[in-house]
Protein backbone atom coordinates (compact mmCIF):
# COMPACT_ATOMS: atom_id res chain seq x y z
CA UNK A 1 0.00 0.00 0.00
CA UNK A 2 1.47 3.40 -0.98
CA UNK A 3 2.00 6.17 1.55
CA UNK A 4 -0.74 8.25 -0.07
CA UNK A 5 -3.21 5.35 0.12
CA UNK A 6 -2.33 4.78 3.76
CA UNK A 7 -2.87 8.43 4.59
CA UNK A 8 -6.22 8.55 2.84
CA UNK A 9 -7.31 5.42 4.70
CA UNK A 10 -6.24 6.85 8.03
CA UNK A 11 -8.08 10.10 7.39
CA UNK A 12 -11.32 8.15 7.21
CA UNK A 13 -10.88 6.54 10.65
CA UNK A 14 -13.52 7.53 13.22
CA UNK A 15 -12.29 7.27 16.81
CA UNK A 16 -14.72 6.33 19.60
CA UNK A 17 -14.16 6.90 23.31
CA UNK A 18 -16.06 7.68 26.48
CA UNK A 19 -14.68 11.17 27.01
CA UNK A 20 -12.45 13.88 25.62
CA UNK A 21 -8.73 13.12 25.30
CA UNK A 22 -5.67 14.89 24.02
CA UNK A 23 -4.53 13.96 20.55
CA UNK A 24 -1.85 15.22 18.23
CA UNK A 25 -2.12 15.87 14.52
CA UNK A 26 0.83 15.52 12.17
CA UNK A 27 0.58 18.00 9.30
CA UNK A 28 2.37 16.69 6.23
CA UNK A 29 3.95 18.78 3.50
CA UNK A 30 1.52 17.37 0.93
CA UNK A 31 -1.47 18.67 2.90
CA UNK A 32 -2.53 15.43 4.58
CA UNK A 33 -3.05 15.29 8.33
CA UNK A 34 -2.78 12.24 10.60
CA UNK A 35 -4.33 12.19 14.05
CA UNK A 36 -2.36 9.99 16.47
CA UNK A 37 -1.91 9.37 20.19
CA UNK A 38 1.89 9.28 20.29
CA UNK A 39 4.91 9.24 18.02
CA UNK A 40 8.37 7.74 17.89
CA UNK A 41 11.12 9.29 15.79
CA UNK A 42 13.46 6.69 14.33
CA UNK A 43 15.89 8.77 12.30
CA UNK A 44 14.57 9.20 8.78
CA UNK A 45 11.25 7.60 9.75
CA UNK A 46 8.65 8.64 12.31
CA UNK A 47 6.16 6.07 13.60
CA UNK A 48 2.73 7.50 14.43
CA UNK A 49 0.60 5.35 16.75
CA UNK A 50 -3.18 5.57 16.52
CA UNK A 51 -6.27 3.83 17.87
CA UNK A 52 -9.69 3.18 16.37
CA UNK A 53 -12.18 1.74 18.82
CA UNK A 54 -10.68 -1.52 20.14
CA UNK A 55 -8.08 -1.61 17.35
CA UNK A 56 -4.66 0.00 17.41
CA UNK A 57 -1.81 0.31 14.96
CA UNK A 58 0.78 2.60 13.51
CA UNK A 59 2.02 4.09 10.29
CA UNK A 60 5.61 4.91 9.34
CA UNK A 61 6.06 8.30 7.67
CA UNK A 62 9.28 9.82 6.33
CA UNK A 63 10.31 12.36 8.97
CA UNK A 64 11.12 14.93 6.27
CA UNK A 65 7.50 14.78 5.05
CA UNK A 66 6.13 16.04 8.39
CA UNK A 67 5.88 19.85 8.40
CA UNK A 68 4.60 20.35 11.93
CA UNK A 69 2.52 18.91 14.77
CA UNK A 70 -0.65 20.39 16.25
CA UNK A 71 -2.35 19.49 19.52
CA UNK A 72 -6.11 19.18 19.73
CA UNK A 73 -8.80 18.05 22.16
CA UNK A 74 -11.00 15.39 20.65
CA UNK A 75 -14.56 14.99 21.93
CA UNK A 76 -15.86 11.55 21.12
CA UNK A 77 -18.80 9.33 21.92
CA UNK A 78 -18.41 5.81 23.25
CA UNK A 79 -19.20 3.12 20.73
CA UNK A 80 -21.62 0.36 21.66
CA UNK A 81 -19.92 -2.84 22.89
CA UNK A 82 -19.12 -5.26 20.05
CA UNK A 83 -21.11 -8.44 19.68
CA UNK A 84 -19.66 -11.43 21.51
CA UNK A 85 -17.16 -13.23 19.30
CA UNK A 86 -16.96 -16.99 19.16
CA UNK A 87 -13.82 -18.55 20.51
CA UNK A 88 -11.02 -18.90 18.00
CA UNK A 89 -11.05 -22.74 18.14
CA UNK A 90 -14.71 -22.74 17.12
CA UNK A 91 -14.04 -20.35 14.24
CA UNK A 92 -11.12 -22.48 13.07
CA UNK A 93 -13.17 -25.68 13.18
CA UNK A 94 -16.02 -24.05 11.25
CA UNK A 95 -13.66 -22.76 8.54
CA UNK A 96 -11.95 -26.15 8.44
CA UNK A 97 -15.26 -27.87 7.73
CA UNK A 98 -16.29 -25.35 5.07
CA UNK A 99 -13.05 -25.41 3.12
CA UNK A 100 -11.81 -28.92 3.94
CA UNK A 101 -8.49 -27.78 5.36
CA UNK A 102 -7.14 -29.60 8.42
CA UNK A 103 -7.93 -27.58 11.56
CA UNK A 104 -4.50 -28.36 13.04
CA UNK A 105 -2.89 -27.02 9.87
CA UNK A 106 -4.87 -23.78 10.18
CA UNK A 107 -3.93 -23.46 13.85
CA UNK A 108 -0.25 -23.99 13.05
CA UNK A 109 -0.42 -21.22 10.45
CA UNK A 110 -2.13 -18.86 12.91
CA UNK A 111 0.49 -19.65 15.56
CA UNK A 112 3.34 -18.86 13.17
CA UNK A 113 1.65 -15.77 11.75
CA UNK A 114 0.35 -13.97 14.85
CA UNK A 115 0.60 -16.21 17.92
CA UNK A 116 -3.22 -16.03 18.01
CA UNK A 117 -3.30 -12.24 18.39
CA UNK A 118 -6.31 -10.82 16.47
CA UNK A 119 -4.80 -7.30 16.58
CA UNK A 120 -1.39 -8.29 15.19
CA UNK A 121 0.07 -6.07 12.49
CA UNK A 122 3.39 -6.71 10.78
CA UNK A 123 5.84 -3.99 9.72
CA UNK A 124 4.83 -4.79 6.11
CA UNK A 125 1.15 -4.17 6.88
CA UNK A 126 -0.17 -7.73 7.24
CA UNK A 127 -3.16 -7.80 9.56
CA UNK A 128 -4.91 -10.01 12.07
CA UNK A 129 -4.70 -13.65 13.09
CA UNK A 130 -3.62 -15.02 9.71
CA UNK A 131 -1.73 -11.85 8.72
CA UNK A 132 -3.59 -10.97 5.55
CA UNK A 133 -2.12 -8.23 3.41
CA UNK A 134 -4.73 -5.56 2.53
CA UNK A 135 -4.63 -6.47 -1.17
CA UNK A 136 -5.11 -10.17 -0.39
CA UNK A 137 -7.92 -9.42 2.05
CA UNK A 138 -9.64 -7.34 -0.61
CA UNK A 139 -9.48 -10.17 -3.15
CA UNK A 140 -10.86 -12.59 -0.56
CA UNK A 141 -13.73 -10.29 0.34
CA UNK A 142 -12.52 -9.73 3.91
CA UNK A 143 -14.04 -6.46 5.08
CA UNK A 144 -12.24 -6.23 8.43
CA UNK A 145 -9.02 -8.20 8.74
CA UNK A 146 -8.94 -7.55 12.49
CA UNK A 147 -12.26 -9.34 13.02
CA UNK A 148 -11.36 -12.97 13.87
CA UNK A 149 -14.26 -14.57 12.02
CA UNK A 150 -13.57 -12.70 8.76
CA UNK A 151 -9.80 -13.14 9.03
CA UNK A 152 -9.91 -16.89 9.66
CA UNK A 153 -12.50 -17.38 6.92
CA UNK A 154 -10.40 -15.45 4.38
CA UNK A 155 -7.09 -16.97 5.43
CA UNK A 156 -8.45 -20.52 5.31
CA UNK A 157 -10.03 -19.93 1.92
CA UNK A 158 -6.67 -18.67 0.66
CA UNK A 159 -4.88 -21.73 2.07
CA UNK A 160 -7.37 -23.95 0.28
CA UNK A 161 -6.75 -22.14 -3.01
CA UNK A 162 -2.99 -22.56 -2.63
CA UNK A 163 -3.26 -26.24 -1.70
CA UNK A 164 -5.37 -26.83 -4.81
CA UNK A 165 -2.96 -24.80 -6.94
CA UNK A 166 0.00 -26.92 -5.78
CA UNK A 167 -1.95 -30.21 -5.81
CA UNK A 168 -1.82 -30.75 -2.07
CA UNK A 169 1.87 -29.83 -1.69
CA UNK A 170 1.70 -28.15 1.71
CA UNK A 171 5.34 -27.02 1.54
CA UNK A 172 4.80 -24.97 -1.62
CA UNK A 173 1.42 -23.77 -0.39
CA UNK A 174 2.98 -22.41 2.80
CA UNK A 175 5.85 -20.83 0.88
CA UNK A 176 3.33 -19.09 -1.37
CA UNK A 177 1.29 -17.97 1.64
CA UNK A 178 4.41 -16.33 3.07
CA UNK A 179 6.30 -15.06 0.01
CA UNK A 180 3.61 -15.08 -2.69
CA UNK A 181 2.86 -17.51 -5.54
CA UNK A 182 5.02 -15.56 -7.98
CA UNK A 183 8.15 -16.25 -5.93
CA UNK A 184 7.31 -19.95 -5.70
CA UNK A 185 6.89 -20.08 -9.46
CA UNK A 186 10.10 -18.13 -9.98
CA UNK A 187 12.18 -20.55 -7.90
CA UNK A 188 10.12 -23.67 -8.70
CA UNK A 189 9.67 -24.33 -5.00
CA UNK A 190 10.45 -22.65 -1.68
CA UNK A 191 12.26 -19.34 -2.38
CA UNK A 192 15.77 -19.00 -0.93
CA UNK A 193 14.59 -16.49 1.67
CA UNK A 194 15.53 -17.18 5.28
CA UNK A 195 12.20 -15.82 6.53
CA UNK A 196 10.17 -18.05 4.21
CA UNK A 197 12.20 -21.19 4.90
CA UNK A 198 12.00 -20.63 8.67
CA UNK A 199 8.27 -19.99 8.36
CA UNK A 200 7.61 -23.22 6.43
CA UNK A 201 9.75 -25.19 8.88
CA UNK A 202 7.95 -23.68 11.87
CA UNK A 203 4.46 -24.48 10.56
CA UNK A 204 5.30 -28.03 9.46
CA UNK A 205 7.12 -28.80 12.74
CA UNK A 206 4.20 -27.57 14.83
CA UNK A 207 1.67 -29.44 12.67
CA UNK A 208 3.64 -32.70 12.86
CA UNK A 209 4.00 -32.29 16.63
CA UNK A 210 0.22 -32.01 16.96
CA UNK A 211 -0.39 -35.09 14.84
CA UNK A 212 2.24 -37.15 16.69
CA UNK A 213 0.69 -36.20 20.03
CA UNK A 214 -2.74 -37.21 18.73
CA UNK A 215 -1.41 -40.57 17.52
CA UNK A 216 0.20 -41.27 20.90
CA UNK A 217 -2.99 -40.30 22.73
CA UNK A 218 -5.08 -42.53 20.47
CA UNK A 219 -2.71 -45.48 20.98
CA UNK A 220 -2.80 -45.05 24.75
CA UNK A 221 -6.59 -44.79 24.71
CA UNK A 222 -6.86 -47.98 22.65
CA UNK A 223 -4.49 -49.80 25.00
CA UNK A 224 -6.50 -48.59 27.97
CA UNK A 225 -9.74 -49.88 26.43
CA UNK A 226 -8.20 -53.28 25.74
CA UNK A 227 -6.91 -53.50 29.29
CA UNK A 228 -10.28 -52.54 30.71
CA UNK A 229 -12.06 -55.25 28.67
CA UNK A 230 -9.59 -58.03 29.58
CA UNK A 231 -11.39 -60.45 31.92
CA UNK A 232 -10.03 -60.84 35.39
CA UNK A 233 -8.60 -64.33 36.13
CA UNK A 234 -10.84 -66.34 38.47
CA UNK A 235 -9.92 -66.20 42.13
CA UNK A 236 -9.05 -69.69 43.42
CA UNK A 237 -11.07 -70.71 46.44
CA UNK A 238 -9.07 -71.90 49.41
CA UNK A 239 -9.70 -75.55 50.26
CA UNK A 240 -9.18 -76.79 53.78
CA UNK A 241 -6.77 -79.73 53.97
CA UNK A 242 -8.28 -83.12 54.77
CA UNK A 243 -7.84 -84.38 58.24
Amino acid sequence: MSLRTKLVALAAIVVFSASAFAAEVAVLRNGFTIRHQRREVMGATTRLYFESGSQSGWIDVPTAEIATYQSEEVEVVEAPPPAKIEGIPGLVNAASDRHQVDADFINSVIKAESSFNPSARSPKGAQGLMQLMPSTALKLGVGNAYEPRDNIEGGTRYLRQLLEQYRGDSIRALAAYNAGPLRVEQYQGVPPYRETRNYVRQVITDFNRKKLAQQKAAALAQLSRKTAKKPEPPVAESVAPRQ
